[in-house]
């Protein structure tokens, strides 16, 4: 008989794809469910005979009661802060209303949410009321369901650890709201996981409702004062203002740090809110060691610093596969399919070698050559409420899909012959950007570097003709730049480069 699976929702996030792992090393059997299943796949975790992976959308019931068969419990860890939802309150209200239904249907025995501190009568932000809500919504059905409310989670990746990480680190002098004198509760992310792990066999936390929180309480402006201690960072001088309202400020912290403005606004506002736990029962119930704000900043920065990042804050979210992709589709498709493309063909080094230095493209790296383009194409995307450049990889020499990278996303990843990236910039239409290895004979390769445009009306149509010139010259140097960096002197000899042309389905050959 199969053993009884305790599902993950939002698997591949920040707190969710950490919890997976937890579970796992306590010897769970566990169902990960995620919008994308090669997203999921991609996780270290995900090849654990104890692990099953099952594509399920929240806003899709029929998915979610299939994703729910067989499962003991359920972790409710997903929101819809994302840039394709136009009211991330109505899609998290009706994922809430899907998970009650097909969680009574299956007959779950519980169900556990993390949801925000914050209290009702406090002018709680818009992102902070979601939350509330969805908590009501789930503990409307006759499942039992544990909601634990946490403020600022420190951890490494977390979206709040990095705005406060690029502010102290970027900003010598902050000129700042007068949230940052509210007081606020952070708890690290290793105590917010074992506070989540305990709720599954506490039948004493079935049911109930808990604030959770570290031991300090302080403000916005200490724990900066804090992360330049640790960080070993000159004293910063942090000057309130009355006149920066949370819209404003929200447009800053997109401005200086990685995370975009769809995450940075209601992260901004619900600053505005004193975050403090008004109960702590939860530690006698389940009782752990509690970090305080030094120690969980110095082990983030630790993490941070050998490149140890488990999960990050950008790994939620929409893995969006344009439907004009496949081959032939754009005849039809809404549009013409604009392309531009080089392939470099060379000898003497293997293709393995190649792809190792391919896909450390983007970070502090940087794109091989004409860097300065690039970043100031990220400055005017950051400028548009984008992700820009700031947002980095996750690691330098390792990439999966689902991860981000700048303003792109990984859609594909096949070693050694395929790396497609999504565009992820604000601009008017999709966009991939592709790099295929390919093996013409015993001594040949070719890499293959295209971009494909779907312009969306005659603002797209204008944007492309305006970037061509550059891509040009950008991706020329670039192919150059991938392979001489590997070997000079024998790629100089074999190397040429040619315009590519669109007469065969790339993706077909591999």
């Amino acid at each position: 008989m199969k053993p009884e699976q305790i599902m993950v929702t939002g698997s591949t996030g920040y707190v969710g794809g950490r919890l997976v792992n937890q579970l796992l090393a306590s010897g769970y059997h566990i169902k990960a469910a995620g919008r994308s299943i090669d997203k999921i796949k991609s996780r270290p975790w995900a090849k654990n005979s104890r692990i099953e992976v099952i594509k399920a959308d929240m806003l899709d019931y029929s998915s979610v009661e299939e994703a729910l068969k067989n499962c003991r419990a359920a972790y409710y860890l997903v929101h819809s802060m994302n840039p394709q939802s136009q009211d991330f309150a109505e899609s998290d209200r009706i994922a809430a209303q899907n998970m009650v239904k097909a969680a009574e249907k299956n007959k779950l025995e519980k169900i556990i949410y993390l949801s925000g501190l914050g209290e009702k009568d406090s002018g709680l932000s818009k992102h902070l009321k979601s939350r509330a809500e969805v908590a009501e919504i789930l503990k409307s059905g006759s499942v039992p369901v544990t909601v634990l409310r946490a403020a600022m989670i420190l951890g490494s990746g977390s979206a709040s650890f990095e705005i406060l990480r690029y502010l102290v680190e970027h900003l010598p002098v902050m000129i700042t709201p007068r949230w940052v004198q509210n007081p606020v509760q952070p708890i690290a992310i290793r105590n917010v996981l074992k506070y989540l792990e305990g709720c599954l066999e506490s039948e004493e936390a079935t049911g109930r409702t808990f604030d959770i929180g570290g031991p300090d309480i302080l403000t916005y402006g200490r724990l900066m004062k804090i992360y330049a201690e640790e960080a070993k960072i000159k004293h910063r001088f942090i000057i309130p203002v009355p006149f920066l309202s949370p819209k404003l400020s929200s447009y800053w912290i997109n401005l200086v740090t990685p995370v975009p403005a769809y995450i940075a606004r209601p992260l901004a506002e619900g600053l505005r809110n004193p975050v403090v736990c008004r109960e702590s029962d939860i530690k006698k119930i389940i009782p752990q060691e509690l970090l305080d704000c030094r120690t969980a900043i110095r082990l983030a920065l630790g993490r941070a610093k050998d490149n140890c990042i488990e999960t990050c804050w950008s790994d939620s979210g929409l893995l969006n596969v344009p439907e004009w992709l496949q081959c032939g589709d754009a005849s039809y498709a809404g549009g013409s399919l604009k392309e531009a493309g080089y392939t470099a063909s060379f000898s003497g080094i293997s293709r393995k070698e190649v792809w190792n230095q391919l896909i450390r493209i983007g970070g502090e790296k940087g794109y091989f050559y004409g860097n300065f383009f690039w970043k100031l194409r990220g400055l005017i995307d950051r400028i548009f409420g984008g992700a820009g450049l700031n947002r980095g990889r996750r690691n330098p020499a390792e990439l999966r899909p689902g991860d981000a990278l700048d303003f792109f996303r990984v859609l594909n990843l096949k070693a050694p012959g395929l790396l497609r990236l999504v565009v992820e910039m604000k601009m008017p239409g999709e966009a991939i950007l592709e790099f295929h290895l390919i093996k013409i004979d015993e001594k040949e390769t070719e890499l293959r570097m295209i971009a494909r445009y779907s312009p969306r009306g005659l603002a797209g149509l204008f944007y492309w003709y305006i970037v061509y010139p550059f891509h040009n010259v950008i991706f020329k140097g670039m192919l150059k730049n991938i392979l001489l960096s590997i070997d000079k002197h024998s790629v100089a000899e074999s190397f040429k480069i040619s315009l590519f042309k669109r007469d065969v389905c790339v993706h077909e050959q591999l």
